[in-house]
């Protein structure tokens, strides 16, 4: 790759640590602001010498990528052709009214409508009449029937428009949208900023005039038609406070009703299907422990379900006079679902419903009056599974018979496959809705009726420029790891793309926080596909694509067998002639840009070049800073390396900070947000400066921070594509392939 142009350079200020009787040097720390806080939430605030090395990097990227500026436009024609610019939601149906989501033309973010439920013939809608474009039949979509119909438009009425509230905003990502159970008042949120502090406003649906107006907001939900609750976040950007606003009230008046003190916990809250209680829940990586409060008592205090214990997790659902526990307990660590009398909710009381196994690993459930509908995954696939129950709970004495569910479940065909299950909003239904699609197949939203067990589609995702699924192969196969462990992976790739160790690869993986990886659909992924790459996606452990062990088996000093897994991952395409060594490009986000980072250091040969968005890469420095928003939480996932010298040496071993090496690298694409708060803008900046410092080919790295982003970079619907178009132009480039697509 040509060089040219003014190679940044970030000064060095050499600190010496000593920890655990090691010492080591930072030359690099100074890129840390000391008002880092202040910073998140006003990058202008930003010291002028850190701002003027990432102006710095910013330019030379540019520079460097000028070559690509027309493909990077053609991608992101291509990108803009697969979205359909005028698109509604399915409507969500509740009492009188019919709520739905619509995106018109060229705007970039969605509108929120409703309509009188009467005004639409249906809830269906399809893609067209006729011929779809997947190429079958609608009345033969996977053998299912379809339903179509026009809305009736002449009594809709606009909730809210984000793109005219967006108008003055450099940045805006629109958060939670939530109506009160009489339809009279809307409560959204918005971050204006990057840094996830949300400001909430709680509109008159007659009026349209916001009247209430909260701050540094992370989620809400109503309680009854006068009471919103809301988490609040602190100074260190964690959920720690759940308030109760009334509404109509100064927000100043709002009652604190939950306060979590230990920092390593965060809270949530959500209100149950029944619209009988609002949940709170505070959690850790391993530790739960919920509170409830009665939507008929909203001012009542919360009434504590089971204290935290060490190792236990759980969440709940109301059905009836039980609550359903979706839990961990008695060392089922693929979890199960127990139900206990809402009277006596305390862990003596719980009985199992669902009983657990082994490598079945029961996801979220949900429960309607007479029905409970959950997802399960087992060996990296995921089902949707349902029972009919009417939530009365029988006896003997004061505990709870054991009731087992007569189980059905839901399977699919495709090797692999991404489901999302999503139940309708009225507590009496027998229907649920569920998301199906796979790399090969853009998403279709279907409706199942749990008394028939009928289906039908009701929404199929549209590719206005065109797709045939038919031109594409999906593969679930097995790589072997370095202690013989089987790694499911997912490959995607063009049905004319050669299979002869000629074409490159985009190898991704995430691997933390037992996060999977689901094998989704991805309209932007396809202008890469078309030009003959193969997409990987490597199931390493750190996720639960195949049970909690998956997951146990990566954390703490188990960490290097997600690398490892990664690893093997890229020899077994390399050895099945899906491509060959140097001819990988690795890509990973977050917690995968760990992932990225420490392959990169572990091996030479296999990598053509990497691809990091806000890369957790500095993960000792980290760690070792408990004034960091997230790291006390964060040390039941890696250790803490302050006080156990074993988790030191382990998270020192594998850190790509601190690995990097005097040697040749492949070229590198970083990506940083300045707002972000996760992973802050100064790890990615440090580790890209420590490259230039060592490597060989000091040029070859390119860092992009985005000045007015946070974590998940931009936000509207097209200008996202355009970090897409960037990395996909960096891959076609190093690889120095094909740049037409098929």
């Amino acid at each position: 790759m040509k060089i040219s142009g003014k190679l940044p350079c970030a000064g060095q200020i050499p600190v010496e640590h000593h920890l655990h009787g090691e010492k080591w040097v930072d030359e690099f720390g100074w890129l840390r602001a000391d008002n880092w806080q202040a910073c998140v939430d006003e990058p202008e605030l930003l010291p002028e010498a850190i701002k003027e090395y990432l102006d710095q990097e910013n330019a030379w990227c540019e520079f460097n990528m000028a070559d690509t500026v027309e493909l990077q436009a053609t991608l992101l024609g291509e990108m803009r052709g697969r979205i359909e610019a005028d698109d509604d939601s399915l409507p969500d149906e509740e009492g009188p009214w019919s709520y739905f989501e619509r995106y018109i033309g060229d705007e970039e973010y969605p509108s929120y409508w409703r309509i009188p439920r009467q005004g639409r013939e249906s809830d269906v809608r399809v893609a067209a009449a006729g011929k779809s474009d997947l190429g079958v039949s609608d009345l033969d979509v996977k053998g299912q029937s379809v339903a179509s119909s026009q809305q009736n438009y002449t009594q809709e009425q606009l909730l809210i428009d984000f793109n005219v509230e967006s108008d003055g905003h450099e940045y805006y990502s629109p958060g939670d949208v939530e109506y009160s159970s009489n339809h009279a008042w809307l409560a959204w949120s918005v971050d204006t900023v990057g840094a996830e502090r949300y400001c909430v406003y709680i509109r008159n649906l007659e009026t349209g005039v916001d009247e209430d107006i909260i701050n540094d907001v992370e989620s809400i939900t109503w309680g009854d038609d006068r009471y919103l609750f809301y988490t609040r976040v602190d100074s260190e950007h964690r959920p720690n406070q759940v308030y109760r606003h009334e509404q109509g009230a100064d927000p100043a008046d709002d009652v604190l009703v939950f306060e979590e003190q230990d920092s390593r916990f965060f809270c949530s809250i959500w209100t149950s299907l029944s619209g009988r209680y609002v949940f709170i829940s505070t959690d850790m990586n391993d530790q739960s422990e919920v509170w409830y409060i009665p939507c008929d008592d909203m001012t009542s205090e919360p009434v504590l379900i089971e204290s935290r214990t060490e190792d236990l997790e759980y969440s709940v659902e109301h059905q009836g006079d039980r609550f359903l526990i979706l839990t961990n307990a008695d060392g089922a660590s693929d979890y199960k679902i127990m139900q206990t009398p809402c009277a006596t909710p305390s862990r003596r009381y719980w009985r199992d419903w669902l009983p657990s196994q082994e490598g079945r690993m029961v996801l979220d459930v949900y429960a309607y009056q007479d029905w409970i509908m959950w997802m399960e995954r087992e060996d990296a696939l995921p089902r949707i599974c349902y029972a009919r129950s009417s939530g009365a709970i029988a006896m003997a004495g004061d505990l709870p018979l054991l009731e087992t569910a007569s189980v059905q479940r839901i399977d699919f065909d495709e090797e692999a496959y991404a489901l999302s299950l999503e139940p309708l909003l009225e507590f009496d239904e027998t229907r649920f809705r569920f998301g199906y699609e796979s790399p090969s197949t853009p998403e279709q939203t279907w409706s199942f009726d749990l008394e028939t067990g009928e289906r039908s589609l009701l929404k199929q995702e549209l590719i206005p420029s065109g797709h045939d699924p038919e031109n594409y192969v999906v593969r679930r196969l097995y790589a072997e790891s370095a202690d013989g462990e089987q790694v499911p992976l997912t490959v995607l790739h063009h049905k004319k793309t050669p299979l002869d160790g000629t074409a490159p690869c985009l190898l991704t993986g995430y691997g933390a926080y037992g996060s999977s990886s689901p094998a989704t659909f991805s309209a932007s992924l396809l202008s890469l596909i078309d030009r003959g790459f193969v997409h990987v996606v490597a199931h390493v452990r750190g996720g639960q694509e195949k049970g909690r062990a998956w997951y146990d088996a990566a954390r703490f000093s188990g960490k290097h067998r997600s690398i490892d897994d990664l690893i093997g991952v890229a020899e077994y395409l390399v050895a099945q002639n899906y491509t060959s060594a140097g001819r990988i490009v690795l890509s990973g986000a977050s917690a995968g840009g760990l992932l990225v980072g420490a392959a990169l250091n572990r091996e030479t040969d296999l990598w053509g070049g990497a691809i990091a968005g806000v890369p957790f890469v500095d993960v000792l420095h980290t760690l070792l800073d408990e004034n960091l928003p997230l790291t006390p939480g964060e040390w039941s996932q890696w250790g803490n390396p302050k006080t156990d010298p074993q988790a030191f040496a382990d998270i020192r071993s594998y850190c790509p900070y601190m690995n990097v090496q005097a040697r040749a690298y492949p070229p590198m694409l970083v990506t940083a947000g300045i707002s972000d708060a996760r992973v802050t803008y100064w790890e990615p900046a440090k580790w890209v400066a420590r490259h230039r410092q060592r490597r060989v080919d000091t040029g070859a790295i390119y860092l992009k921070t985005n000045m007015t982003s946070g974590h998940f970079g931009e936000t509207g619907r097209y200008a996202s594509l355009a970090e897409y178009a960037l990395e996909q132009a960096f891959a076609l480039k190093i690889m120095s392939f094909c740049l037409t697509a098929r």
